[in-house]
């Protein structure tokens, strides 16, 4: 398996896990976790009045894969006029956020910030030096003193 490979699988089962997939097969379909996602969104709405949410999400890819996220359960992310790049305001109803939007794209954004970092470190090594660790630490010159 290759490791884009093995992202994928993780994020499917990491949207599995926050549609609560209950059997292995519902766990491996993505498709039917996000419908899952978008059914418990529907309840909420139902009994919730949806708030306006900001988010600020200073990383770009990050930020991406947020409005991605939003996009994919239904939701518009959205930023008014004037507004910094990296704020994003989502209209859903609080517990929908706090409990599987949120939590969800924390998970999937520390995924996808492992993968990249291992692989701009592989690049780094085999393309630029092998050593790919921390500049040196040295101590200050000594200053003179009148």
């Amino acid at each position: 398996m290759t490791p884009e490979q093995a992202l994928r699988d993780k994020l499917r089962k990491i949207e599995a896990l926050f549609a609560g997939a209950a059997t292995h097969g519902e766990k491996t379909a993505a498709g039917a976790a996000a419908e899952r996602i978008r059914q418990r969104l529907g309840q909420s709405s139902e009994t919730e009045k949806p708030e306006e949410t900001r988010f600020s999400i200073p990383d770009i890819w990050s930020r991406q894969l947020f409005i991605a996220l939003c996009r994919r359960y239904g939701l518009n992310p959205y930023r008014r006029r004037r507004m910094h790049r990296q704020t994003v305001l989502v209209e859903a109803p609080e517990s929908f956020v706090t409990q599987v939007l949120w939590p969800e794209f924390q998970e999937l954004s520390s995924a996808l910030e492992t993968f990249l970092s291992e692989i701009t470190e592989k690049v780094i090594r085999e393309e630029v030096h092998r050593e790919t660790g921390d500049a040196e630490e040295v101590d200050e010159p000594a200053r003179i003193t009148r």
